[in-house]
C-alpha cells in the first residue's frame, strides 16, 4: 500500500508538471460556478430532508408527515434527498476538425472542449459523483486522483480522424453523458450513438462548439477551403455565392441535432468560442440537472 501511494504521488507530480495550464484553468473555471453540491437534489433514500410534497395516488400512509399535514387541508409527504452518487461519462471530440480557430487570439475548438470537460469533471468530483471519459474504456470514478487521470487523457496525443463520432462503448446503463463536439462530420455515427445511448437509458447534454467564423462565413472572392487534415479541398472564385447555401446547411444541421436530442430526452445547445467558457459550463451543469 505504501509503495502504491508513493508511486501514485510520483506519477501525479510528474503529470502535474505538464498539466498546470489546463488543470488550473479548469479548476478556476469550476470555482466560478457556485451552485452547491451537484447531483443530489432529487428524492430517494437518504438521511437529509429535501422537501414536502402533496400526497398522490400510490403513496403509502406511512409516508405522510402528519405534523405538516395538520397545518393544511391536504396530506403531505416528507421526501428525503437521494444520496447515491451517479455516473457521468464525457465524450470530447478530439478529431482534426476541432483544431480550428478563425482568429489566433481565440481558443481552438478543441481547447475549449477540453477545458469544459475538465471543469465539468471538477464540479462532478467535488459533488461526490463518479466521472470518466468515454473514449478511454475505463469506468467512471470519483476522487481527486480521477481528475489527474482525466487531464492526462485529455492532453495525450493519439491518431484521430478528420471528423469525430461519439464513443458509446462501455457507457453504464442509466448514467448521464456529455458530448462535446463541432458535429460537422457525418451525422449517421452521431445518430447511431444516440440510439445506443437511449437503449441503455442514458440521458445527457450535447454541446456543439463552433468558431464564430463558422457561423458567419465571412468569405468573398477567390478562396481556397481546405479541411484541417487536408482530405477535403475546394477552390472558388466567388466564395460569397456559397454563403447562403452554407448557412442553410448549417441551420439544417442544428435543427437535426436539436430534434435528435429531443427524441432521446437529451438537451442541446450551441457554444461559440468567442463567448465565455463559464456560460457554457453553467448550461452543461443545468442540463444534467434537468435530465434527471
Amino acid at each position: 500500500m505504501q509503495q502504491s501511494s508513493a508511486h501514485l504521488r510520483s506519477r501525479a507530480e510528474g503529470l502535474a508538471s505538464s498539466l498546470p495550464p489546463l488543470l488550473a484553468d479548469a479548476q478556476q473555471l469550476a470555482a466560478t460556478v457556485v451552485l452547491g453540491a451537484h447531483g443530489r437534489r432529487r428524492s430517494g433514500t437518504g438521511d437529509e430532508f429535501w422537501q414536502y410534497r402533496p400526497m398522490t395516488v400510490g403513496d403509502e400512509a406511512r409516508m405522510i408527515d402528519w405534523r405538516r399535514s395538520a397545518r393544511s387541508d391536504g396530506h403531505f409527504v416528507r421526501e428525503r434527498e437521494w444520496q447515491a452518487a451517479q455516473s457521468v461519462m464525457i465524450w470530447v471530440d478530439d478529431a482534426q476538425s476541432m483544431a480550428f480557430t478563425g482568429d489566433p487570439n481565440r481558443a481552438l475548438k478543441s481547447d475549449r472542449a477540453r477545458l469544459l470537460a475538465l471543469a465539468m469533471s471538477v464540479l462532478l468530483v467535488d459533488g461526490g459523483e463518479r466521472v470518466g471519459l468515454s473514449h478511454t474504456g475505463q469506468p467512471p470514478r470519483s476522487g481527486p486522483v480521477q481528475l489527474i487521470r482525466i487531464a492526462e487523457a485529455l492532453t495525450s496525443d493519439r491518431d484521430t480522424p478528420e471528423y469525430g463520432a461519439p464513443e458509446t462503448r462501455g457507457l453504464p446503463p442509466g448514467c448521464r453523458c456529455v458530448f462535446l463536439s463541432d458535429f460537422m462530420g457525418d451525422m449517421a455515427p452521431v445518430e447511431a450513438a444516440m440510439a445506443k445511448a437511449a437503449d441503455r437509458g442514458v440521458r445527457g447534454a450535447m454541446l456543439q462548439i463552433l468558431d464564430p467564423v463558422e457561423e458567419a462565413f465571412p468569405y468573398d472572392g477567390r478562396t481556397i477551403f481546405e479541411s484541417i487534415g487536408g482530405t477535403i479541398r475546394h477552390e472558388t472564385l466567388k466564395a460569397g455565392d456559397l454563403r447562403d447555401r452554407y448557412l442553410e446547411r448549417l441551420a439544417a444541421r442544428k435543427d437535426r441535432l436539436d430534434m435528435l436530442t429531443r427524441q432521446t430526452g437529451w438537451h442541446y445547445s450551441v457554444h461559440h468560442t468567442d463567448h465565455t467558457a463559464q456560460s457554457a459550463l453553467l448550461w452543461l451543469y443545468a442540463a444534467l440537472e434537468r435530465g434527471r
